[in-house]
Parts: C-alpha cells; structure tokens; sequence
C-alpha cells in the first residue's frame, strides 16, 4: 500500500484540489493532504481553517487524511513513510517551478518520487489566489469551491 503526500497552502482548498485528491486516492492506499504551516507565500486564511475546511471538502474519500505540517516536504514524507508526492500541474507555466521543486526533493530525499497529476480541463485555470480575488470583490465562487469554502470565503469579506 503506496502512500502519497500532496502538499500545499490549500488557501482556501478548490474543486481543482479535490479533484487531484479524488484521481491521488483510486491510485493509492493512503492520500495525506499536507496543509503547510511554513510558507513563503502570506496567506489568507490560518492554518487551523484550511485544515477544517480541506478535511470537511475531502470526507467522502476514506483513504485520505489532511494534516498541518511544517518544515520541509521531504522530512514531513519520510516520517509519514510517504514514497510519492503528487503535485498538480494546471498549465505549462507551473511546469518549470514544479520541475525544479521535484530535483530539489530528489536531491534531498531519494527514495521519495514526485508525480505530477492534472485536473480535469473544467479545473484547470482555478486557482486559490484567484479564488480569493473573486470573493474579495464580491464575486461568485460558487463553482470554483465547496459550499463551506465559499461561506467561509464570504465570512470573510464581509465589512
């Protein structure tokens, strides 16, 4: 049983995530969604949430689990006894930083293989940032998010 790490800021989790944990968790036995807690991006919501809000987005999938963790990716899979991160292209411009993401981790971790999933086209242009920038000036994100994500989104906004 082959567990896979996917990690990310998931600020706020999106149906493109989902949809790369749905595809991660046929191929898997065990799907560790990895909230980050140290990150270089300033993120919007606080760790406790993002953990709240991917682990009520991803319930129906019983192999996947979601926890925060800090530090660097490769110790985070190495204590989780993960042999595979997965990370979602969604375009040919995240390839080149994702490319050199997954050297970095081979160099550090070489029992640790990086596989690269894409969404399914209608998910392909979401973004977490552009999630965000909709609901702060007042958009529907109702087809990008979960129902709890777009009312946690809305909490948020509101003056």
């Amino acid at each position: 049983m082959l567990t896979a790490v996917y990690p990310g800021t998931f600020d706020p989790v999106t149906n493109g995530h989902a949809d790369l944990v749905a595809r991660a968790a046929k191929l898997f036995g065990r799907v560790i969604v990895a909230v980050a807690k140290d990150t270089a991006k300033a993120t919007f919501c606080e760790i406790e949430q993002r953990v709240e809000l991917a682990t009520l987005v991803l319930e129906e999938h019983k192999n996947v689990e979601v926890v925060a963790f800090s530090g660097l990716l490769v110790h985070f899979c190495q204590a989780q006894n993960a042999e595979v991160v997965i990370r979602g292209l969604r375009a040919v411009s995240d390839f080149e930083y994702e490319f050199q993401l997954a050297g970095m981790n081979r160099r550090l971790a070489p029992d640790v293989e990086t596989l690269f999933l894409t969404p399914a086209e209608q998910y392909a242009f979401i973004s977490s940032s552009l999630v965000r920038e909709i609901a702060r000036l007042g958009g529907d994100v109702a087809e990008f998010v979960h129902p709890a994500v777009q009312q946690a989104l809305t909490e948020k906004f509101i003056c």
